[in-house]
């Protein structure tokens, strides 16, 4: 008999604004990390990138939510559902993508898309039409002759086709072409503006970046940061060349809070800089300053600051 505290999946669904929730969620393998302590909460009706190399923990994570392994110690819930005691009710509203997909190969991919339906009680064959369209995928063709990447179609056109509460995405471009890539992150787009929700794992950086509104950096099981995209860039290094009309003093560089691996060289100044440049350019201000070129780090920086330290960790 289920607890009276867990929620049934009427109620779940009135009250709920977090789509997953993580309490000390952990998976260990014997001597293997597989997650450790993960606490996450992922908002209704955003995009949120899970951000990690291979073997980090994204699909030992996914997994565990989807009750398709059960955790060590820590709970999670899925929709306001828990995930082992509901998981039922979970799949009922959450459509998911494996990173490692498995099809049918004899059968064509409509008749694959048609079995998935029935599974999910049918689903509107005019929107799942003009999915396989807007992706190029001929749905007449056997799973068996399709290249990785059509391949890949068919399990977006599965995931997005019966329009879920929750879309649950490892590593979803997986194989595709730019242009593919572009009407993904329009569908991705379409999901958030219809005020769904999509968890999406990824190691490609400027995936995460286009499309995603908050960002969890996870590294050897443990969540090291959750942020928003912009606000992780405002907080990460910036490269800052002042150029000015006439050779400036260094020492008047020297000394700037949050500025340092400064270099003068006559009126070229290169520096490092986090957080805000109003001290900066107030002492830039005193000379004649010319020109200032910024370059802001991406996110694949910003991760690779992080990560930085795993390998001496490591040795």
């Amino acid at each position: 008999m289920l607890s009276a505290a867990i929620k049934s999946p009427a109620a779940a669904a009135e009250t709920t604004a977090t789509a997953i929730r993580t309490t000390n969620l952990t998976k260990t393998y014997g001597k293997q990390r597989g997650i450790i302590d993960l606490s996450l909460e992922v908002h209704t009706g955003e995009v949120f990138g899970f951000l990690g190399p291979n073997g980090a923990g994204k699909t030992t994570t996914i997994r565990t939510l989807l009750d398709f392994i059960r955790p060590s110690s820590g709970s999670a819930q899925v929709l306001g559902l828990d995930s082992h005691h509901q998981s039922i009710a979970i799949h009922q509203q959450v459509s998911y993508l494996p990173g490692e997909l498995m099809l049918y190969e004899k059968m064509t991919s409509r008749e694959l898309l048609t079995y998935f339906a029935s599974l999910r009680g049918g689903v509107d064959w005019t929107f799942a039409n003009s999915l396989a369209e807007r992706l190029e995928l001929d749905l007449k063709r056997p799973i068996r002759t399709l290249s990785k990447g059509n391949k890949q179609k068919v399990g977006l056109v599965q995931a997005f086709m019966s329009k879920p509460k929750l879309l649950i995405l490892d590593e979803p471009t997986s194989g595709l072409d730019p242009l593919v890539q572009q009407e993904f992150n329009q569908m991705v787009n379409e999901v958030k503006a219809d005020g769904r929700t999509i968890f999406l794992s990824s190691h490609l950086m400027d995936e995460v970046e286009t499309i995603c509104d908050r960002v969890g950096i996870i590294r050897a099981g443990e969540l090291l940061v959750v942020d928003d995209v912009r606000s992780l860039k405002s907080k990460a290094l910036r490269t800052l060349d002042l150029h000015f009309g006439q050779p400036v003093p260094a020492e008047a560089f020297a000394s700037i809070a949050n500025v340092r691996d400064v270099h003068v060289v006559d009126g070229h100044v290169h520096c490092v800089i986090t957080g805000s440049v109003d001290a900066l350019i107030k002492v830039a201000a005193q000379f004649e300053l010319i020109n200032i070129v910024s370059h802001e780090a991406d996110l694949e920086e910003i991760f690779m600051t992080y990560y930085k330290g795993e390998a001496n960790h490591a040795e």
